[in-house]
């Protein structure tokens, strides 16, 4: 078969009714569209078997991962050009037709699975987590979904987050020179600001990461820290750190849930990015547990991604991709029910900040960062993984910059009887 790209565009057109926005290169040699687009390469007909088992965004994945299918160039306009293909399937409520009820596309299928050659379609990367079942986020599986994510090596996190090694949002300025390392250390002392802390103050920082978040409330504010992650490579990271830093009588760093913590009250709380794990069923829970642990007049800072509402607004959810490979049982709602939730279990919200932007110029500093360390990011984990890790971050970091996501820092009070919420009347000094 010497003419698979052209095939393959004249069907892909056929669907869309428009011309492809990308050009091919089939495993035959042959290539077919515009000769100034950016290229997308079909190293495998495996990859159009995983299309047809799976259609949309896990096929295409799977076939990512696996390395049948890659870019020649910007992977950024590849994805840009793909996402109203991929993700953007039309208004949002709007219900899509589904692929066996739709005439046309079972014609285009057909016409795909004549090129794809034999079935079934092939295993799964390795990289796919595999299928878990009972309940949703119970304790042991919450605890496997962290460790599928985060134990995947500390030397991997350090070529992609840097010497800061945060790995959430960073706060950027418009200063010329301003570095990653930069961006993140003004974040992390945005949050010690917003919370108001001060030397003498009990700190419980959840989901605590590699202790960035501990290191520098307890150094520039002297205070005492206790941070909590269910990632054990984490833990042992953060306590070398610490170590090194002279910090461990202000410090410590526990592998716990948050839901086993019951050493309060503490002056405040700090959850950078790991709210996402907690997902639907357990929201309120972790609201009333944070609300419980807090002394009145304490803060609670909960900086979290949110999705844009839907139909379903109370619906959370999260994209097959990152189901499957990035974060397993993730849920991302609406930043609206989100603060409902936190107001449900006795919080009072006083501020919140969508740094949305900021989330994009992150991402694009982190593939960076993995694209210039690539040799030795695949020899750390896997192909297959760190291919996982470059498209999530690009994905993500187009998806924030689309406003498809959001990421909010959300200020909430234990207000004590009486009303005085101890903020600033002009609360944006954070002073």
């Amino acid at each position: 078969m010497a003419d698979a790209a052209l095939r393959l565009t004249t069907l892909a057109e056929e669907l869309l009714g428009a011309p492809l926005p990308v050009r091919l290169r089939a495993w035959d040699g042959s290539e077919s569209g515009p000769p100034d687009a950016p290229t997308l390469i079909i190293r495998n007909r495996r990859a159009l078997r995983r299309l047809l088992w799976k259609p949309g965004e896990l096929g295409l994945a799977r076939a990512w991962v696996a390395g049948e299918i890659d870019v020649e160039g910007d992977l950024y306009a590849v994805l840009d050009r793909l996402a109203a293909l991929i993700w953007e399937r039309g208004d949002p409520g709007k219900e899509a037709v589904h692929p066996v009820l739709d005439p046309r596309m079972r014609a285009v299928a057909r016409g795909i699975a004549q090129i794809a050659g034999p079935w079934p379609p092939p295993a799964p990367p390795a990289e796919e987590i595999r299928r878990r079942t009972g309940a949703l986020h119970t304790r042991r599986r919450d605890k496997q979904a962290i460790s599928h994510h985060y134990d995947v090596g500390n030397d991997f996190y350090e070529m992609v987050l840097g010497p800061s090694m945060v790995y959430s949002c960073a706060y950027w300025d418009d200063a010329s020179g301003f570095s990653l390392e930069d961006a993140q250390r003004d974040k992390l002392d945005l949050v010690c600001r917003k919370l108001a802390l001060k030397e003498g103050d009990r700190l419980l920082d959840v989901g605590c990461g590699w202790g960035s978040m501990a290191m520098h409330a307890a150094r520039e504010y002297g205070v005492s820290v206790t941070g909590v992650t269910l990632s054990r490579e984490q833990a042992a990271y953060a306590r070398k750190r610490i170590a090194e830093e002279g910090l461990t009588d202000r410090i410590e760093i526990r592998v716990q849930d948050y839901r086993d913590v019951r050493d309060g009250p503490y002056d405040a709380i700090s959850s950078i990015g790991m709210a996402e794990h907690v997902g639907s069923v357990r929201y309120r829970e972790y609201a009333d547990d944070l609300y419980a642990l807090l002394k009145p007049g304490g803060r609670l800072l909960n900086h979290q991604i949110a999705r844009r509402p839907e139909k379903d607004e109370d619906a959370y959810k999260i994209d097959d991709f990152i189901d499957a490979y990035v974060f397993p049982d993730g849920e991302l709602a609406p930043l609206g029910r989100t603060v409902a939730t936190l107001e449900e279990a006795g919080f009072e919200a006083r501020d919140v900040e969508s740094i949305r932007e900021h989330y994009a110029l992150t991402l694009r500093r982190w593939v960076a960062n993995l694209e210039a360390h690539w040799t030795e990011a695949v020899r750390a984990t896997s192909p297959g993984r760190a291919r996982v890790w470059r498209l999530y971050m690009a994905a993500s970091a187009l998806s924030f910059e689309r406003n498809r996501i959001g990421v909010n820092q959300i200020l909430a009070v234990k207000t004590p009887e009486g009303g005085g919420s101890g903020v600033p009347l002009r609360a944006r000094d954070w002073r």
